[in-house]
């Protein structure tokens, strides 16, 4: 018995045991107990996970794979959950408890899988898993590149986020296109940030989203004053910012007191 891959569900079964429990390997192991996988397919990963010393779960959307799940991992029980994890409410999922997400990602959701941790951040001390290539480097980017952006930003204000290795496609069944990597994003100890949190988002969206303008331009809609326009830093592109000077940029904004909130 097996499954089929389903392109719409964008599954790449991972096939390779090595690299199966490298990334199983990932994870710190602390400062939580449970542990959920995302997409765990066939179970290569799953079954590196069951030799920890934590408790796993698994979430499946593909019928198919849960099937194949409950025939050949008997000691899941009922921890394997047939849902969409972006539709699922976390505080619920561990009654408040806090876990750890892993996963050999679908790409197709994979962004969003990142999103929903951050959004989730409280219940979230780390998050493993592997990636497109180019999805893993953007998150894990430091300033002054040019796949520096939104999602490296936003994710890097919550968590440190670390590019381990890259993954070719030849150890996937049916093989992707393209590299993949994997990354491990550690909850920060302070992760509570000293402004508006949803205003800083918006902040960071709009700076980007006319990436080649300087600040001084792409931020026009927040309606800043001549003094604060006059600052060094809106003469800044915003992949030049760090973390902490999109953090000062948008106490200063609030300061201004715009009236575009």
């Amino acid at each position: 018995m097996s499954v089929r891959a389903k392109k719409h569900l964008g599954q790449h079964f991972l096939k390779d045991e090595y690299i199966a429990e490298k990334i199983a390997g990932t994870l710190t192991e602390n400062g939580y107990n449970n542990v959920l996988e995302i997409g765990p397919g066939m179970g290569v990963l799953t079954k590196y996970l069951l030799k920890k010393k934590f408790i796993t779960s698994v979430i499946e959307i593909d019928s198919e794979s849960i099937d194949y799940l409950k025939v050949h991992y008997l000691n899941l029980s009922n921890r394997i959950i047939n849902a969409n994890f972006l539709k699922i409410d976390i505080p619920k999922l561990f009654k408040n408890e806090q876990f750890a997400i892993i996963g050999n990602f679908p790409y197709n959701i994979s962004s969003q899988i990142v999103f929903k941790a951050i959004e989730n951040r409280e219940f979230i001390p780390e998050l493993c898993g592997m990636f497109q290539k180019e999805v893993a480097k953007r998150i894990t980017e430091k300033p002054g590149s040019k796949t520096y952006g939104i999602i490296s930003v936003l994710t890097q204000a919550f968590f440190e986020a670390e590019y381990l290795f890259t993954v070719p496609p030849s150890v996937f069944n049916p093989p992707p296109k393209v590299e993949s990597g994997v990354i491990r994003l550690v909850r920060k100890k302070d992760f509570d940030l000293p402004v508006d949190v949803a205003f800083f988002f918006k902040v960071v969206k709009t700076a980007f989203n006319q990436r080649r303008k300087t600040l001084r331009n792409s931020l026009k809609s927040f309606q800043l004053s001549d003094k604060l326009r006059e600052d060094v830093i809106f003469a800044e592109r915003p992949e030049q910012l760090s973390v902490q000077q999109f953090i000062a940029l948008t106490k200063s904004i609030l300061k201004d007191g715009n009236r575009n909130q």
